[in-house]
């Protein structure tokens, strides 16, 4: 397990944090938006270099958190774009003057180590989940060798999950020792944004961009499912997020005639509040990281049913805290979801136990402190390798 380090003590220091996309808001935006606050909060000057100009940089206007948007940052590969970004991005971390980039994300982590290094700065990548866990074809080969050739450039590398961080070293990404593995965590919220996951009806929540690799086509099958075979089950859903596969998520829905048991709520800024009411959380999806979601509605009380992909399991019991499913099985999620709508006193107690499992291991400061020491190893080494650079005037 990697050490930790109080940012609060030690010399200030200054902190780019690199992120491809601000369009949405997932994961690894919200692990960017609390590690820049938390550092910020510890008297360290951070600013977040983020592509586009979407809702991204509201949720970091509101955190008050200092960024840069990119024009030409994009999450696809455009070649001749991409040398634009690049050009960009190292122009943009030049007159910042960094001691540590913190690169997030796939894109952001090929082009910040690239233009970390080439200005002779700290770098530090994380692995939000390996982007060629899940892309087909020849965008997976492509990825996983961009990945094995801008690994050498990145001082260390972070895995938000024990799965992930296996995988790069079985796959020769980058060797053991340049790893450390860090969970994702959030900070705890009031006491009357618990859920009582005992009460009825059951309202399950999934909180879920509808985009691969999230799979709500499986989601609303396997509801679809259950309301077949069983009708008179009091249930009800919400799904929260927005994206491409919107239409055909309401066709599902129209087809399983699941009009009077579902609620497609889009993009929302009070998931807090929404997991709040309810009783029982979905992550249906074929790849994962170390998903923040899971983390939320644990925190909130709730039990989780989630699809058994990358790290969830480091956060998930099956039979403890709710229940594993296979990936795109529908049968398997009715399956898991059912005894919870039935039982009330089940979902009560891996409710308690996910709580319990959230006070115990995925509380941010833990992420802050273990984060900050591989930033600040990362700069002692690089200070230690070379004179100490001049600052930018």
């Amino acid at each position: 397990m990697t050490d930790e380090l109080d940012p609060r003590q030690g010399p200030r220091r200054r902190v780019a944090h690199v992120i491809t996309r601000s369009d949405a808001v997932g994961g690894a935006q919200v692990v960017v938006e609390l590690l820049a606050r938390g550092m910020l909060e510890a008297g360290h000057t951070v600013r977040v270099f983020v592509g586009g100009e979407g809702p991204f940089l509201d949720r970091l206007d509101r955190a008050g958190v200092p960024y840069e948007p990119l024009q030409h940052l994009v999450r696809a590969i455009d070649p001749t774009r991409d040398l634009r970004a690049l050009f960009e991005l190292r122009q943009a971390l030049g007159r910042f003057d960094p001691d540590v980039v913190s690169a997030h994300s796939t894109k952001a982590g090929w082009f910040g180590r690239l233009a970390g290094r080439s200005l002779g700065v700290a770098t530090v990548y994380t692995v939000h989940g390996w982007v060629f866990g899940w892309q087909p074809g020849p965008r997976m080969m492509i990825a996983r060798a961009l990945e094995t050739l801008t690994a050498p450039l990145a001082d260390a590398i972070i895995a938000v999950s024990a799965a992930d961080l296996q995988r790069g070293v079985d796959l020769r990404v980058a060797p053991a020792r340049k790893f450390h593995l860090v969970h994702n965590a959030i900070p705890d919220l009031p006491e009357a944004l618990r859920a009582d996951p005992s009460r009825s009806p059951a309202r399950i929540i999934a909180v879920s961009r509808l985009q691969a690799p999230k799979d709500p086509l499986t989601l609303i099958e396997g509801l679809g499912r259950l309301e077949t075979r069983a009708p008179k089950l009091s249930w009800e859903l919400e799904l929260i997020g927005d994206g491409p596969l919107d239409s055909r998520v309401r066709e599902a829905v129209a087809r399983h005639r699941l009009g009077d048991r579902v609620s497609l709520l889009g993009s929302r800024d009070d998931v807090p509040e929404r997991l709040a009411k309810g009783q029982i959380f979905v992550l249906s999806s074929t790849h994962e990281g170390f998903p923040i979601s899971t983390l939320e509605a644990m925190r909130a009380g709730l039990p989780v049913v989630a699809s058994h992909v990358g790290g969830v399991a480091e956060a998930v019991v099956s039979g403890e805290t709710g229940a594993l499913i296979p990936a795109s099985n529908p049968d398997a999620l009715a399956d898991a979801l059912e005894p919870l709508i039935v039982d009330a006193e089940l979902r009560g107690r891996q409710g308690a136990a996910g709580r319990a499992a959230y006070e115990r291991a995925f509380t941010f400061e833990t992420q802050l402190r273990r984060s900050w020491a591989v930033y600040e190893r990362a700069i002692r080494a690089r200070e230690s390798a070379a004179s100490p650079r001049p600052r930018a005037s």
